[in-house]
């Protein structure tokens, strides 16, 4: 990844500061407080904050996470470096990423409504952190989040869920979950301290950017781990699972089996394989961790490039005869590598003019279900823009809103299966062998077995193409390099011999594999005739019986009767006593009718003058088929009796093939013609029907799907919308909480002073005022809004709402003393009110009772005098 300009990559990963992204929108202020309140000052980590926001309004974010936390709470700024022990808040109406620990800031590509900024920070810290990167979802609505979860649980990162019980919305912890991409689920406030046990207990990890393989490979002499408690949990994943994890290499199983322990906490091998044996689910969870699946479209741009300009074509130019060629995929993950061939093979094809004369099957296999059912799907997220060029994207994708599909001539390409390369069958005939990336998670003794199998399963003149850490190793004498340093090798077709027990030595042993049971000899008992009667009833029936069967209802012969070897032959392979493996050819498709026809009538089924080929030539024959009604003991299975019927007679004249050819096929020609015509006739009705329905759904399905795409828009708009008024709603809140209590306070002050205040606004009525005006001026809590001038005073002073008009009209201040009638005198001060905003919005009147000074001023006079 290139750097930004003027920014340098921290050289050593123990400087490069972990980082926290979390995901929150509506509901997310009150899960972000509970959260933030937990981490301690010195977790060493930093917090990466994305919320939902509305773009054009000011975010409070910042400061009212600021009050819950120790922590620097920042709102971020481009190329701004990541510090531990910070928290760092998106600003509105931007798109927040990651790039070599330092803060990008961008505009948003996608209109509002649209916009998924969880995904693009996630995405970032992904390609950045690799295993170190961290993910928090928290409540919010809708899905964003999820995609940017997958890619950092797909590197080994941690993804971590708030518990949807606690969420205030909790469609995007859902979503997350229903993903199977969440490693901690907890309430928020629970969330630091699970995420600070996994970071202190878990393995040190290489420096990000590192593809996982590549970690894999460089951490490969790490020391292995206990051969007990490893064993048994191999053997708790190949008895759920199937597969066996005892070839892998150790460094890959320790890193993978020690995250799972750091998230549950867990200190020893022997408690994880306990903790494993209670809770069957953690088997499924570990065998998904060990399926690493870090894929792309067209990954390694120079190996694409290789195959396109020298290796399909050579391909293809020694398809002379046969014009389908075969590619298998070992490895496909979710399904980019194989569609990646797809699309190369159909732009080469293209280029050369074979479009219409060239064919590739491409076999796509995996261990993980997850993986191929997503393949199989097509689905990948808008994001994949950065692999595949606009230019692919617009010929071989369809795109949509969140995502792109694969188009259907590429998807009919591939075929998608799960599938061990350990332990199943290989493909065979093969043209292209792509086996990229896998090989370098198993020990050199599995290395070495798979080789000669995939020599084995590759055509004279196949290519193998292998990842960029994996080689050929000491076979040589099976495959020749073709590039190298691409990992590019042609199968060898003059192999040498001097190992002919190579093939069988390279595959797994099979001795715990279930084996096939050996069937029995049957003991035949030949006991005496009781005369000579019973003996040539025997005799007799055996030489001049019919030729009957009885099967049951799947068609399994349970008795035979009579000579049938002209109409029964056992099949090749493995013995299978089913009447229709075994029926020979030209009596299988009208009997399969005629059994299933007899199942439901009572009467029998007659077939007359079938053409059957036995050893002696063709021969017709009569058939009748009955279902059993009774005894008890043969009900539900069925009778077939063969009757032969003499041939005509051949005609003279040097005729007789020809006439035999034309006895053999007339009765099949004549009975296939009378089905086409019923096929016909009920095909077509069954047409005029469809037709018919099919014209008024496509009318209702082309309304429908309009009115679906607009509901989808402005769904997806208003959820956006509503996502951000409940962000802004939740910081108004808070502000009204705050305003509440500094009311609360300006109250407690103002009554504390013992100075009387009334507050007017510009039309002179009253606002507010203090315990202590309320004994100057008759005034309670109903007079709030009444005018001054209603209000009756103990003041000796008629002229005061003129001078408050005055004094509103002037902006001068008017300070009077005025005296009561029971001999107390007021120091009543006229001023404006003015407000933060410098705005004058009416007038306050304050009382302080100067009666003391004014009797020490009489008596100070009285003296004087």
């Amino acid at each position: 990844m290139d750097s930004l300009p003027g920014i340098n990559q921290p050289a050593n990963p123990s400087t490069i500061t972990r980082i926290v992204g979390i995901g929150a929108s509506a509901g997310g202020l009150a899960a972000l407080e509970l959260f933030m309140e937990q981490v301690p000052p010195e977790s060493g980590l930093a917090y990466v904050v994305v919320q939902h926001l509305d773009p054009t309004q000011k975010a409070l974010l910042a400061e009212l996470l600021q009050r819950v936390t120790e922590l620097p709470v920042r709102e971020a700024e481009n190329r701004m470096r990541v510090e531990p022990n910070c928290v760092y808040i998106i600003p509105p109406n931007t798109e927040l990423s990651v790039v070599d620990g330092v803060l990008n800031l961008a505009k948003p590509t996608e209109p509002r409504g649209l916009r998924l900024p969880i995904n693009v920070l996630f995405s970032s810290l992904a390609r950045d952190q690799g295993e170190r990167a961290i993910a928090v979802i928290l409540s919010g609505m809708g899905s964003d989040g999820t995609l940017g979860l997958q890619a950092i649980r797909a590197l080994g990162g941690l993804t971590v869920v708030q518990q949807p019980d606690s969420a205030q919305f909790d469609s995007m912890p859902r979503s997350a979950i229903a993903a199977d991409c969440a490693d901690i689920i907890a309430s928020p406030a629970e969330l630091p301290a699970r995420i600070l046990a996994y970071t202190a207990q878990a393995p040190k990890l290489q420096e990000p950017g590192i593809a996982a393989e590549e970690v894999v490979q460089a951490s490969s002499e790490l020391p292995a781990l206990p051969v007990n408690p490893l064993q048994s949990i191999f053997s708790l994943l190949r008895q759920q699972t199937r597969h066996d994890f005892s070839v892998y290499k150790p460094s890959t199983l320790h890193r993978r089996i020690e995250r799972r322990m750091a998230i549950h906490g867990i200190t020893t091998l022997a408690l994880y394989a306990e903790f494993m044996q209670q809770n069957t689910q953690e088997i499924d969870l570990l065998f998904k961790e060990l399926l690493i699946g870090v894929t792309s479209f067209f990954r390694d741009p120079a190996v694409w490039q290789q195959l396109a300009d020298f290796i399909l074509p050579e391909l293809l130019a020694r398809q002379t005869t046969e014009k389908k060629l075969r590619a298998w995929v070992v490895g496909c993950s979710t399904g980019e590598e194989a569609y990646s061939l797809a699309i190369l093979f159909n732009e080469v094809v293209q280029r050369l003019s074979l479009h219409h004369d060239y064919t590739l099957q491409i076999f796509a296999t995996d261990l993980n279900p997850d993986g191929i059912a997503m393949a199989r799907r097509g689905l990948y997220p808008a994001s994949i823009s950065a692999d595949v060029s606009a230019e692919r994207l617009a010929r071989f994708f369809s795109a949509h809103d969140k995502y792109y599909r694969i188009s259907k001539n590429i998807r009919d390409m591939v075929l998608f299966a799960q599938h061990d390369v350990v332990l199943d069958s290989p493909f065979t005939k093969l043209n292209l062998l792509s086996c990229r990336n896998l090989m370098i998670y198993f020990d050199a003794t599995l290395q070495r077995r798979l080789l000669p199998l995939f020599h084995y399963s590759l055509r004279p003149g196949g290519v193998l193409l292998l990842g960029s850490s994996e080689t050929i190793g000491r076979f040589e004498q099976l495959f020749t390099p073709i590039e190298s340093r691409l990992r590019l090798y042609l199968r060898q077709d003059n192999a040498s011999n001097t190992d002919q027990d190579l093939l069988v030595k390279s595959f797994p042993p099979l001795s715990k594999n279930k084996k096939e049971l050996p069937v029995p000899h049957p003991t035949l008992t030949s006991q005496p005739a009781e005369n000579l009667q019973t003996a040539a009833d025997q005799v007799l029936l055996q030489m001049y019986a019919r030729a009957d069967v009885v099967v049951n209802n799947a068609g399994d012969i349970v008795y035979i009767s009579g000579r049938t070897g002209n109409y029964l032959e056992p099949a090749a392979g493995k013995a299978n006593w089913n009447f229709y493996a075994m029926v020979r050819e030209g009596l299988r498709a009208p009997l399969a009718d005629a059994l299933k026809q007899a199942a439901t009538e009572s009467e029998p089924v007659q077939l007359r003058g079938l053409q059957v080929q036995g050893a002696e030539g063709v021969q017709r024959v009569d058939v009748t088929v009955q279902a059993f009604r009774e005894p008890a003991v043969l009900q539900g299975m069925l009778l077939i009796v063969f009757r032969d019927v003499a041939m005509p007679s051949p005609r003279r004249g040097g005729r007789k093939g020809k006439s035999l050819v034309e006895a053999s096929h007339e009765f099949d020609l004549q009975q296939y013609q009378d089905e086409i015509l019923k096929l016909r006739e009920e095909a077509h009705a069954s047409n005029e029907e469809l037709q018919s329905t099919n014209e008024e759904l496509q009318s209702t399905n082309e309304e429908l799907q309009s009115a679906n795409e607009e509901l989808t828009t402005s769904k997806e708009e208003m959820q956006s919308m509503n996502e951000e008024l409940h962000a802004i709603n939740a910081e108004l809140q808070t502000k009204l909480d705050d305003l509440a209590l500094a009311e609360s306070d300006m109250k407690n002050l103002l009554n504390s002073t013992d100075i009387a205040i009334l507050f007017l606004d510009q039309k002179l009525n009253v606002r507010r005022y203090t315990e202590q005006a309320s004994k100057i001026i008759s005034v309670r809590e109903s007079d709030i809004g009444r005018p001054l001038s209603d209000l009756t005073t103990i003041l000796q002073y008629p002229t005061l709402q003129d001078d408050a008009k005055e004094t509103l009209r002037t902006l001068i201040f008017s300070e009077k003393q005025i005296s009561t009638a029971d001999d107390r005198w007021y120091s009543v001060r006229i001023m404006p009110y003015r407000r933060l905003d410098n705005v004058i919005d009416g007038a306050v009147i304050t009382f302080v009772d100067i009666s003391a000074t004014k009797r020490l001023e009489s008596k100070l006079r009285q003296d004087l005098d």
